[in-house]
């Protein structure tokens, strides 16, 4: 697995049941369409997504997101930086942690300052610009790679809420 392979199932999930392509989701995530197709058949291997590619499946993959995900994909916030706001600084966490602190992922066009988090592959800042969804799950997933215990236990409802209504 390579971390933009979480970011291409979220993304699926994201589409609910519209019909998509590979050309598609390469244009939306800002990654190759060759780099889609070899996603999507590690992802098959990985028992993440059905055997024509198509649907994914999500309790393997929300299994994978809170017990693996921290181990295979970990981060640790980095300096300060300008960028878009994620983890427990994106506003649908807000609701649910308090914090001081603000986590962004660096980005130029940015409005808020704060401790960055790396992102999991090149182009997830202008992926998550275009969909509010995928953008509150991978602030979510952000939450599950840096935060505690009692974090992760509120952010993992939060994610399946999301994916449910997708």
């Amino acid at each position: 697995m390579r971390p933009q392979d979480i970011v291409i199932l979220l993304k699926i999930v994201s589409k609910g049941s519209r019909p998509w392509l590979n050309k598609e989701l390469a244009e939306e995530l800002y990654i190759s369409a060759g780099e889609i197709t070899y996603s999507l058949n590690r992802s098959r291997l990985a028992r993440l997504i059905n055997e024509d590619k198509r649907k994914v499946h999500i309790q393997s993959l929300l299994e994978f997101i809170q017990f693996g995900l921290p181990y295979v994909f970990p981060t640790e916030p980095g300096g300060p930086s300008i960028g878009l706001p994620t983890a427990h600084s994106h506003p649908l966490m807000q609701k649910v942690f308090k914090s001081e602190q603000i986590y962004v992922w660096p980005d130029a066009t940015g409005n808020y300052s704060g401790i960055s988090i790396p992102t999991l592959y090149p182009g997830q800042v202008m992926a998550a610009k275009r969909d509010e969804n995928l953008y509150a799950m991978l602030a979510i997933i952000d939450v599950v790679r840096i935060g505690r215990a009692r974090e992760v236990n509120h952010a993992i409802p939060l994610l399946k809420q999301i994916i449910k209504n997708a």
